[in-house]
């Protein structure tokens, strides 16, 4: 959950575009079924980002989202080293990129299964996420009469779940935050280069670069929260 409520709203506003072109370019252009799938994976993880910003949406159960995204970049993995995905090994491979961040996410959100960490909550949902990113605080954190951020999810005062935390962790953090803005610029440059083409495939590619500009964008931000 980001605290921010202008962020979260900004966070939710990109992703909800991006979905939206989404959805228009699988209704409105011809795809192989590698394609509509590889749109269907973008179409989730959208709505799982937008979902993830809000309180409700990071006490969802995280252990089913995880292997999910995790699998999803193997797909695209595997595309992209197919003959099927020969024109569009690049792209493929920074798709699954973007899922496995996604699995990343809740991996950390998880608080249990990567190695070093020891703030998990037992029911492998968001309440698992350390205190100590301050951007994505843990429910119960700000309880009353708890005199500090870091508590556990029981409200016991003082027991900061950051502790147990490895630094590798937010190095990773770091390398996904910068790694989308930076992505996040490349496709902005992208739309920028089409922006005078007129045809009617050139106007889709466009509007998916913008689509994955606002995707890249979003997912920089939500890493960002977390260090």
């Amino acid at each position: 959950m980001i605290a921010d409520l202008t962020l979260r709203w900004l966070v939710t506003i990109l992703f909800a575009l991006s979905a939206l072109e989404i959805v228009y370019a699988m209704f409105t252009r011809r795809h192989r079924w590698v394609d509509i799938v590889g749109n269907s994976l973008h179409l989730v993880m959208a709505v799982a980002m937008g979902v993830m910003a809000w309180p409700r949406g990071a006490e969802l159960p995280t252990t089913g989202p995880m292997v999910f995204f995790l699998l999803a970049a193997v797909w695209f993995a595997v595309i992209a080293a197919t003959p099927i995905g020969a024109r569009h090994r690049v792209a493929d491979g920074y798709h699954g990129l973007m899922m496995l961040a996604m699995a990343w996410m809740y991996a950390v959100m998880n608080g249990r299964v990567l190695p070093g960490q020891s703030a998990g909550s037992g029911d492998g949902s968001a309440h698992g996420h350390h205190s100590g990113h301050a951007g994505m605080p843990v429910p119960g954190a700000d309880m009353p009469g708890s005199g500090m951020a870091g508590t556990d999810t029981s409200g016991m005062p003082g027991m900061d779940m950051s502790a147990g935390y490895p630094a590798w962790i937010d190095v990773i953090d770091w390398i996904w935050t910068l790694g989308f803005a930076a992505a996040a610029l490349f496709w902005i440059y992208r739309a920028f280069l089409s922006r005078r083409a007129s045809t009617d495939e050139l106007s889709h590619g466009r509007l998916g670069a913008l689509s994955q500009a606002m995707m890249a964008a979003g997912m920089a931000i939500m890493f960002g929260v977390m260090l």
